[in-house]
């Protein structure tokens, strides 16, 4: 038997029956040379059992040479070795499922339902525009996590993005960029934490996606301090309304946003039944800590507030307040915001969220307690609030240290002489 090589494949003729050639090396390793002239490397072996399985390795010229399909052979050799059956666990692997039967699963899952509406849309889109095209076929537990490196690389640099008409007056204009790819694989690392739970994969199969290092998530600190920064923004959203370069239920639902501090998908996603006079009553199933809580959300409307609602043309019980372009909703107001606030030249910090923790901080700083805050905002957690606590005593220590500052300008203005007597330092203490 000599030593399989390219020679000895390309000079080997076929007969009229099937023949092997097999290798002087490589126990099992050999090529199938068959009548029509096909030649395809194999390797056959024992399993543990004793049964006698034989696996094509690859075809001759289809991307295999001698060489790679020694290589390859050599690898099920030493998983026979130890223990396993390679061509079991390639039949397996067949009727395992992928990717996309995973997220199948998932978005007709309890887990997905329970989901606020606009988390389902965005979560809808993530998967529909980027997970599937990247990851879709392949078997969802064989997915590596240098492979959901690549996924995260591919939507971060823009490959994924798309522009597609999906209606007769519809497009979807898909972004990338590193918070969209941030976005993707976290929920991608929720699917599988959750196929893997309810056993859905196997109990022993890792998350790929682990380890996989999407970078910081941000806090989203910062706010709009001043009224000045207030007027800027209200100024641009009519300016940006009256060119018609936003649409008016839009611009509306923003400022809703920054007079009452309700989170984005809480606007976008109000219906005229969440309407009760002077309040926005939220079901557990419409915000963010209701599933947790179980509890529901009262929003206090300011007059401002109650005048922007009632300019809404009403509609039914379960219809938009604010309502969609098309009827199809909810609407996405993130390009809307991008739209006002390069239009008011706010940093480019200052995100659509911003809205809620200005909010937040100038309720403390105007003296309100942690409880208060929470009860407005619809936080469950204290620690939360915090930030918006700290926040006012930084103000109000600027504040302070401002008037103090005038102050000694004056003294030492009035002052014919210089002070005498020794200087001595105060002990720090915390003010509130």
């Amino acid at each position: 038997m000599p030593k399989i090589s390219k020679r000895i494949v390309d000079e080997a003729e076929p007969g009229s029956k099937r023949c092997i050639i097999w290798d002087s090396k490589l126990t099992g390793f050999g090529v199938l040379i068959l009548p029509s002239g096909v030649k395809s490397y194999i390797f056959d072996y024992r399993t543990r059992q004793g049964v006698k399985r034989r696996i094509t390795v690859g075809q001759h010229g289809n991307k295999w040479t001698a060489e790679q399909a020694r290589v390859k052979a050599e690898d099920y050799w030493t998983t026979v070795r130890d223990g396993q059956d390679p061509l079991g666990a390639r039949q397996a692997a067949r009727g395992a499922p992928t990717v996309n039967d995973m997220l199948d699963a998932y978005l007709a899952s309890e887990a997905f339902a329970e989901l606020s509406e606009t988390t389902r849309k965005s979560d809808e889109g993530r998967i529909k525009w980027h997970l599937r095209p990247l990851l879709g076929r392949k078997h969802a537990h064989l997915v590596s996590e240098e492979q959901v490196k690549g996924a995260f690389r591919a939507i971060r640099e823009g490959k994924t993005a798309t522009d597609v008409k999906t209606g007769v007056r519809g497009r979807a204009r898909v972004r990338g960029g590193p918070g969209v790819a941030r976005e993707a694989i976290i929920k991608l690392k929720i699917v599988y934490n959750w196929a893997i739970r309810t056993k859905f994969l196997p109990r022993d199969t890792e998350n790929p996606c682990r380890h996989v290092d999407v970078g910081p998530v941000g806090t989203r600190d910062a706010i709009l301090e001043t009224a000045e920064d207030y007027a800027a923004m209200f100024k641009a959203i009519e300016r940006l309304e009256t060119e018609r370069r936003i649409r008016a239920p839009a611009a509306d639902a923003i400022r809703l946003i920054a007079l009452t501090g309700c989170r984005s998908g809480e606007a976008s996603t109000l219906r005229w039944r969440h309407v009760e006079g002077d309040c926005i009553v939220l079901p557990p199933t419409a915000h963010k800590a209701g599933k947790r809580t179980g509890k529901p959300k009262s929003i206090k409307l300011p007059a401002a507030a109650q005048a922007i609602i009632a300019r809404q043309p009403e509609g039914g019980h379960d219809d938009y307040v604010f309502a969609p372009r098309d009827g199809v909703g909810p609407m996405d107001l993130s390009h809307v915001w991008a739209k006002i606030r390069k239009e008011a030249k706010l940093p480019a910090e200052i995100c659509l969220h911003s809205l809620r923790h200005s909010t937040g901080s100038h309720m403390a700083m105007a003296g309100a307690e942690a409880a208060q805050i929470m009860a407005a905002l619809g936080h469950s957690q204290l620690s939360t609030v915090q930030r918006y606590i700290h926040f006012a005593k930084d103000a109000r220590s600027a504040l302070a240290e401002k008037a103090a500052a005038v102050a000694v300008q004056g003294m030492n203005a009035a002052s014919t002489t210089k002070p005498k007597g020794k200087v001595f330092s105060i002990r720090k203490t915390h003010c509130p």
